[in-house]
């Protein structure tokens, strides 16, 4: 049964990443320099499919928002865009 708080780890999992502390922080890390300029859903490390969920998760306000938006955080996505 689905209790519809979800973690990091979970969200990893879903993604089809390894979801050990080691593994995620070793992702974040290599991707975090090519994150700045995008959102989260745009970030050219993922799948068509992966993109699409986290957009989906993302626009709907679903369960996986909150470890989505933690993702993104970690990342730092838009860091690097400028509003004007």
């Amino acid at each position: 049964m689905e209790t519809g708080i979800h973690t990091m780890s979970d969200l990893f999992d879903q993604l089809g990443l390894p979801s050990d502390e080691a593994s995620m922080t070793t992702f974040i890390a290599t991707h975090r320099t090519t994150a700045v300029n995008f959102t989260l859903p745009d970030v050219a490390v993922w799948t068509p499919a992966q993109a699409k969920f986290l957009r989906e998760a993302i626009a709907a306000d679903a369960d996986w928002a909150i470890p989505a938006e933690q993702l993104s955080q970690a990342l730092g996505c838009g860091l690097g865009v400028t509003k004007g």
